[in-house]
């Protein structure tokens, strides 16, 4: 009994796209530039509730806001090649990122991202 590693001229997981290093470039600059943009945004509405914080309990909501929004980042943000596809994807229906930030990728792998963005416009309608 062979293991699928072991199988020649095949990828272990037929359904999971290979992603070239050029394609991992692009992916990645598209990525940093969305997530950064994101932890900007955290920021931004951290320095705004420390500036309203009044009593000990606000400390505590905006202690419990960060956490929130670090796992939701945490989970958001996963460039493993077998992700790529889904968080670029989610990036793309959640306004993160454009066509243009993804310029150079093929149409094939474009084709699927654009189809994962357009599952969740469904899911969310």
């Amino acid at each position: 009994m062979t293991s699928p590693s072991a199988t020649q001229d095949s990828y272990p997981y037929q359904n999971e796209p290979i992603w070239s290093r050029s394609e991992k470039a692009i992916a990645r600059k598209a990525f940093d530039a969305a997530l950064g943009q994101e932890l900007h945004e955290v920021i931004q509405e951290a320095k705004r509730m420390a500036n309203e914080i009044q009593q000990s309990s606000d400390l505590w909501d905006l202690e419990h806001h960060l956490t929130q929004r670090r796992k939701e980042i945490d989970r958001k943000y996963d460039f493993r090649g077998s992700r790529l596809t889904d968080v670029l994807g989610r990036l793309l229906y959640e306004n993160r990122l454009g066509d243009e930030d993804l310029r150079g990728l093929p149409e094939e792998k474009m084709k699927s991202i654009r189809s994962f963005a357009q599952f969740l416009r469904d899911g969310a309608a």
